[in-house]
């Protein structure tokens, strides 16, 4: 309800429900699209490549997320029935917070059977939000700063890498490849010794032979998105305004037009795409479902709603509205239906962008109905597989320096948080921290520490983000109890302000 008193005898239009005109409605809803774009397109990327996936592949996945975004943003601020939608000047966006654990299954299972496998889980784990989130308030005390830091920052270092693949060429195991002419050498030549020796080989005499890759870490295009990067800095350093909030965007635009200059980027592949084409569901094919990867993807929705908790709390702030808690809950809800979406539509977990929190208060426009205006046209380029195609095309080394920034901000958040949480009077949240980190990095330092665990659980235990979210409840629950530091929470939710 509004709490602008009754003026002259009739309710008000509250500023979060004004009707703005129609070009000017466009135009700061072209706005929030840019802001967001870069952040929307990029887990799409991260895991189509992860499962790897073709240009084309990538491409539907590309569309059906910003699809998806337009669509759930809608749901989320203009409002879908009673339980859905905090009616809000809200973007919803894919997390990162799920990428972690959804390359994780795309380690264990390629192509499209482990895109099934993913879209399984994110539905269920969907659904089960839609249940879960009118008690999410209650499980805020599990969720203290300390906490809630210490994921934020495990979520970036986890997504660093990715951003370093990028600079670099790929993955760190593409460095070098096996020497096949060496080793097809060195094993006949270990045959034959072996032949005259009368016993059978048992073992190569020596290490697989191999050899540097030579595209990776080459010079000019680690030139290239350093380039980019710097390009990023000095546009948050001497931009004003809407150009500092789309710096990121803005570097990869530079950063592209630098690669074609170069040769390296082609549009082959956008002029082959259609123009239209509507996105639809189960585009590869059923999705199956397995318990594990449901409840793992669950338990990175509550981190998520968690934090949508703050992100509404600070929209109610910046919008003078106060948000009751049937309205706290539609809007979580929504959370988790567009989840649900997303996995029935070929992409991924939905959660509010802080990004677009940010721009409401920069700007000063608090009418929903310019993010209603924003997810038009997000369907719209939704439906427009040439701007899927063209995204896709872009080289990853131009989104390597972009990466870096995007990615380096989320871990810099996490630590923001924890810069407020009291270590001098309570030594035990420096074991919280400490131990939960370090569970965050096993899989990173470790990949195959689990190969003797039993195989279902590989993608519960390859998630770093998942690890150190459980280690650091429980060891939370184990210094400091159950104590409620509400405000605690929500103001850590609040400051998520990078992902």
């Amino acid at each position: 309800m509004s709490d602008l008193a009754l003026q002259g005898g009739s309710d008000p239009v509250h500023p979060v429900d004004e009707k703005l005109p129609g070009g000017r409605l466009a135009a700061l809803g072209m706005q929030h699209v840019l802001v967001m774009y870069a952040g929307a397109v990029a887990v799409p990327l991260i895991v189509g490549r992860a499962l790897g996936f073709g240009p084309e592949q990538v491409a539907l996945l590309i569309s059906a997320d910003l699809f998806c975004c337009g669509l759930v943003t809608l749901i989320q601020s203009l409002g879908f029935g009673k339980y859905f939608g905090i009616k809000l000047p809200v973007m919803m966006g894919v997390t990162f917070a799920a990428v972690g654990p959804m390359v994780a299954m795309a380690n264990v299972q390629g192509g499209p059977e482990g895109a099934r496998a993913i879209f399984g889980a994110i539905i269920g784990a969907g659904i089960l939000s839609i249940f879960i989130a009118p008690f999410m308030s209650r499980l805020l005390r599990f969720f203290p700063p300390v906490v809630t830091g210490t994921i934020i920052a495990i979520i970036g270092i986890s997504l660093m890498r990715v951003g370093v693949g990028w600079a670099l060429g790929g993955p760190a195991h593409l460095a070098q490849g096996v020497d096949v002419p060496k080793l097809v050498q060195m094993v006949d030549g270990a045959k034959a010794r072996a032949a005259e020796a009368g016993v059978e080989l048992a073992k190569l005499p020596g290490p697989i032979p191999m050899v540097d890759n030579t595209s990776y870490g080459a010079l000019d295009t680690m030139a290239v998105a350093a380039f980019v990067l710097v390009v990023i800095l000095l546009l948050v350093r001497y931009g004003r305004g809407f150009v500092a909030n789309i710096a990121v965007l803005l570097g990869i635009v530079v950063g592209c037009v630098v690669a074609v200059v170069m040769g390296k980027m082609h549009f082959d592949k956008v002029a082959k795409a259609d123009w239209f084409d509507v996105v639809t569901p189960f585009a590869f094919g059923m999705p199956t479902f397995d318990p594990v990867m449901v409840l793992t993807m669950t338990l990175v929705m509550i981190v998520v709603m968690i934090e949508s908790v703050g992100m509404f709390l600070a929209l109610g702030e910046i919008t003078d509205k106060r948000i009751s808690r049937t309205e706290l809950a539609a809007g979580l809800r929504t959370d988790g239906l567009g989840t649900l979406i997303g996995g029935l539509f070929n992409t991924f977990p939905y959660t509010s962008f802080s990004q677009n929190v940010g721009l409401v208060g920069v700007t000063g426009v608090k009418s929903r109905w310019v993010c209603v205006a924003a997810g038009v046209i997000m369907i719209v380029l939704g439906m427009l597989p040439k701007m899927a195609a063209l995204v896709e095309s872009v080289p990853t080394f131009v989104l390597g320096g972009a990466g870096l920034v995007m990615f380096g901000m989320v871990a810099a958040t996490g630590i923001r948080i924890l810069a407020n949480v009291d270590f001098r009077a309570n030594r035990n949240n420096l074991y919280i921290v400490a131990l939960s980190i370090g569970f965050g990095l096993v899989p990173l330092v470790a990949p195959r520490w689990m190969q003797h665990m039993a195989h279902s659980l590989h993608p519960l235990l390859e998630s770093g983000i998942l690890l150190t979210a459980i280690s650091a409840v429980v060891l939370n629950l184990y210094f400091n109890g159950g104590r409620e530091d509400r405000a605690g929470a929500i103001e850590a939710a609040k400051a998520a302000e990078a992902h």
